[in-house]
């Protein structure tokens, strides 16, 4: 008999479904699956205030195809952002949060912050009004080594969540054991997402035999150490970490170039490669606390009775997707996974 788990419709805590052109795909190969996903706010004209929020908000519910499919947006902090922007937002079910992107550490940061404390006017309103603090977590020093740059800004982050202890403050796309230590010793304010690149891809899945384009990521995927680390975070059960997939379609001639876009899309996949690493860790019965429970929790959302059933037959993942002439390679193409999407009830 073949082996079938269900659980409710998962969440992706941190997507990117871009603008223009990919718009509609981006935003329809995640609501397949899933019931709540937050849109990163890193447009080309940057989703910086409320009104510019709930704009995105709208054309992602008009180019949907599911009607399960519950969006959440987020604004993208700069030093100009107003108090009255976050408190409508705190008010408004449509915005989960505040991203902050220190300048120039991925696609369409340039105009993050360079100074974090800086914004520290800005925290103390977040605070009060209770709206979480979504941050991608890299110094920007460009003499710092990629590989550091994670761990170096942890120092930064401590110093947020000292100060402001009652912030909800979320690290995002964790990529080192030493952001697997700090969000376990930190108060329960703070939590964290995990990629399946992060889960199962160490620096030598990007760089050894040649360097694999469609594994490139910001941050950058990095030693065993690192990868186990991450992996038993989100296998243990904690409630501090949960899916944020951090898929990012970039085209097939946008990755494979002599300047190649970081960013891996994985919204076709990542289910399936979550629960086979699951599986495979005799993790089963922390899957759906994962996928659902956890972020539920720390953001105070409503799950849904709408559920997805997985069954455990050979899945194997397509080799790209067509949008208009171009092309889009999903994360682990070509391969073969031990499990596929059976069914919604």
């Amino acid at each position: 008999m073949s082996e079938l788990i269900t659980i409710k419709l998962p969440n992706d805590m941190h997507v990117h479904f871009r603008e223009g052109n990919l718009l509609d795909f981006a935003v329809n190969a995640t609501a397949e699956h899933f019931h709540h996903a937050v849109a990163m706010p890193n447009l080309i004209d940057p989703v910086t205030t409320y009104k510019k929020a709930l704009k995105y908000y709208e054309q992602i519910q008009t180019v949907s195809n599911h009607s399960h499919f519950k969006p959440l947006v987020t604004m993208y902090l700069t030093g100009d952002i107003k108090e009255i922007d976050i408190s409508q937002g705190s008010s408004d079910s449509r915005i989960i949060g505040v991203k902050l992107y220190p300048a120039g550490v991925t696609t369409n940061s340039s105009n993050g912050v360079s100074n974090i404390q800086d914004c520290y006017k800005i925290f103390e309103w977040m605070e009060k009004y209770d709206l979480p603090l979504l941050v991608h977590g890299e110094v920007n020093n460009p003499e710092t080594d990629i590989f550091d740059r994670e761990k170096l800004f942890i120092d930064e982050l401590m110093l947020i969540t000292q100060n402001f202890p009652e912030l909800r403050v979320i690290f995002e796309h964790i990529s080192t054991k030493d952001a697997v230590d700090f969000v376990k010793d930190s108060a329960d304010l703070v939590a964290a997402t995990i990629t399946p690149q992060h889960m199962v891809l160490n620096r030598n899945d990007l760089l050894s035999g040649g360097l694999k384009p469609h594994h490139y990521c910001l941050p950058v995927v990095k030693r065993e150490i690192h990868r186990k680390a991450i992996a038993e975070a989100a296998f243990s059960g904690n409630r501090k970490f949960f899916l944020g997939t951090d898929s990012a379609p970039h085209y097939k001639n946008q990755k494979q170039s002599s300047c190649g876009c970081a960013g891996i899309f994985s919204a076709s996949t990542a289910l399936v490669i979550y629960l086979d690493a699951f599986d495979k860790a005799g993790a089963l019965e922390k899957f759906e606390d994962f996928c659902v429970n956890n972020s539920s929790h720390f953001y105070k959302l409503a799950k849904t009775d709408k559920q997805i059933t997985f069954k455990k037959e050979i899945f194997e993942v397509q080799s790209s997707y067509a949008v208009g002439d171009q092309e889009i390679i999903p994360f682990m193409a070509n391969q073969k996974i031990s499990w596929s999407i059976a069914k919604e009830l």
